[in-house]
This record gives structure tokens, C-alpha cells and sequence, in this order.
């Protein structure tokens, strides 16, 4: 039965640079679980990238990806953690999102690797209660073992995990911003508007 909830997706990350991969779970979350939207969530200062040398600045990133997602009419930028102080903890903007929004049911999108550290983030139970979390699958992960573990997190944190089911793009942004280093072509692994503002700005290049 039609509750009347509008679903929407939240992808959080420093997006130093946002790449395709980024652009293409959003997609196939928003396709798979019928998101009305996906919320782009650039984090202000990620208490486990606290010295980032040779990256780009907050309004860099910000711009490449307002850039990125500019085509997409179901994807949408938020700002919520580019302006706390201090540091940007997941279950706070969560919190915020569901005080600011209590009728909507928000689906937090993750990939495999952050599932299995789930447990080390700040207040894991807290990001359990204020979200349903989607689990990006990645060729290298055995799917028994994510099941059991989805299993295991949702009777110990009273959580709603899914699968979401996506193409196995092997790419991060640590790769881009190293070709960028080294001369290396990172031509349809980031959006052509995104690529020509790298390289406009110099951005990774030092």
C-alpha cells in the first residue's frame, strides 16, 4: 500500500573529485528502491580526512559537483554539512534530515567497504534509526559474507538494510587526482564539464 512517503537518497563524501561511479549508484538507488530524489552531500570537514594535502578546496568541490549532477533532474545538491562547525559526523546530518523532513523515509547510500566499518563510524546506532541504508555491491565482495553482515547489524542496531545492485566500477578519487598528478588521461571517468574545471583551476596537479 501507497504510504504517501516520498523516498529520498542521500550520497555523502568528500567528492574529491565526484566521478562517474558516484553518478552511476545514485542512479540505479534512485531506479532500484523508486527515490523521488538524491541528495549530493559534500562533507564541510570529515573527521577521518582531517589533513588533505594536494586536494581541492570546499568551493572546488562543491562546484564540480553542482557541475556533475547539473543534467540530472532527480539529483540535487545539499549544502546541510558544508556549514557546521567542527566536524561533519553522518549521524548528526542525518538527524538534521529527518527533524527537517519526519515524513519522508531517507536511504542512505553506502558501498560494501563502508558497510564493514560501519561499526567504527560515530554513533552507528543513531545512523540506523534515522535512515534505511542501501549496500553497493562490488565484485570483490563475497555475498554470503555481506548478507550475514547486513544480518548481523540490522538485529544488533535495529536497522533496515538493502542490496542495491549496481554495475562494478573500479574507480576512486584517489586514482583521479593521482593521473591528474601524472599526466594521465581521466577523460569518461569524470563528467567533461568536471575535467575541464580540474584542469582549468590546476586543481591536483602540485
Amino acid at each position: 500500500m501507497d504510504t504517501g512517503k516520498k523516498k529520498i537518497g542521500i550520497m555523502g563524501g568528500t567528492f574529491d573529485p565526484i566521478h562517474v561511479g558516484h553518478l552511476i549508484l545514485g542512479e540505479k538507488a534512485y531506479e532500484q528502491f523508486g527515490l523521488e530524489k538524491v541528495l549530493f552531500l559534500p562533507s564541510g570537514n570529515p573527521p577521518h580526512k582531517k589533513i588533505r594535502p594536494g586536494r581541492a578546496s570546499n568551493e572546488e568541490r562543491v562546484e564540480m559537483v553542482r557541475m556533475a549532477i547539473s543534467g540530472n533532474p532527480h539529483f540535487e545538491l545539499s549544502l546541510l554539512e558544508m556549514h557546521q562547525e567542527g566536524y561533519s559526523y553522518t549521524y548528526r546530518t542525518l538527524e538534521r534530515l529527518r527533524a527537517a523532513h519526519p515524513e519522508d523515509d531517507h536511504y542512505f547510500i553506502i558501498g560494501a567497504d563502508s558497510l564493514f566499518t560501519l561499526e567504527q563510524w560515530r554513533e552507528p546506532a543513531r545512523i540506523c534509526q534515522n535512515c534505511k541504508i542501501a549496500v553497493a555491491v562490488r565484485n570483490h565482495t563475497d555475498q554470503a559474507t555481506l548478507q550475514r553482515e547486513m544480518e548481523r547489524l540490522s538485529e544488533k542496531y535495529q536497522g533496515t538494510f538493502f542490496q542495491l545492485d549496481t554495475p562494478d566500477v573500479e574507480i576512486s578519487s584517489e586514482h583521479i587526482r593521482e593521473w591528474v598528478r601524472t599526466g594521465e588521461t581521466i577523460r569518461y571517468y569524470v563528467p567533461d564539464l568536471v575535467r575541464d574545471f580540474i584542469y582549468g583551476h590546476h586543481i591536483y596537479h602540485a
